[in-house]
């Protein structure tokens, strides 16, 4: 099952049982990426030898 058809069943499923709809697919990904590249960075910090 991809992505798209997921979203299809859990959109039928939200409508029977009245509740909200699941975001779209994809939505978050900025989000997503920001974060990553933040805790990388923030690793990357961490690992950085101390100045003498």
């Amino acid at each position: 099952m991809d992505i798209v058809q997921q979203y299809m069943l859990d959109s039928y499923r939200a409508a029977r049982l009245g509740e909200a709809p699941p975001p779209p697919p994809g939505s978050h990904d900025r989000e997503v990426l920001r974060g990553i590249r933040g805790r990388i960075r923030a690793w990357a910090a961490a690992q950085r030898p101390p100045l003498a």
